[in-house]
């Protein structure tokens, strides 16, 4: 694929992601194959991924934090322009029980180097394109990226967001949910 066409499909995906955001604007907590919200909390924090490593990562790990669990990927554009922000929050949040893990739809050596682009300090899944389909049983109806499930100490879903999250926005629940 030469770097105009690779260029080109970022770019589309991106404004459609966007688009997509924009449309739904904040997503209803209620999932769309009828799964109950409860069940899908406990099937997220059930899940086991690999990191860009390869060691296999267990969500369950974080049970009891602030958990916001974000979909993106490399070739997402504003997957990549809310990820900064992310960073800021786990660093200034951590220690007081937000934990921050991102599940890239997405090859590890491209999400290692972005990783590495933006000084992530928050794991770094790969979920493969297989990931959508776990987006979509959260209450990503429309499959698109980015998509943030935020899951409250208590292990229930507080919040879902299709497309980017404002950080004054995050940083508002954040501030409500810690």
């Amino acid at each position: 694929m030469s770097r105009r066409t690779a260029l080109v499909v970022i770019l589309v995906a991106g404004i459609a992601a966007l688009s997509a955001g924009i449309y739904v604007g904040r997503s209803d907590r209620e999932p769309s194959d009828g799964t109950q919200p409860g069940q899908a909390a406990a099937t997220l924090l059930g899940l086991t991924l690999p990191d860009v490593a390869g060691k296999e990562t267990s969500l369950a790990q974080w049970r009891g934090k602030l958990l916001v669990v974000n979909f993106w990927a490399t070739w997402c554009a504003p997957c990549r322009e809310e990820m900064p922000e992310f960073v800021r929050l786990q660093a200034e949040f951590g220690g007081k029980g937000l934990q921050f893990v991102g599940i890239a739809l997405d090859d590890a050596d491209k999400v290692g180097q972005f990783a590495a682009e933006i000084g992530l300090n928050y794991p770094a899944l790969i979920g493969g394109y297989g990931a959508m389909e776990l987006s979509k049983t959260l209450g990503n109806r429309l499959m698109a990226l980015p998509f943030t499930v935020i899951v409250s100490r208590d292990g229930t879903i507080a919040h879902t967001q299709l497309g980017p999250l404002k950080g004054s926005q995050l940083r508002a629940m954040v501030g409500k949910l810690i």
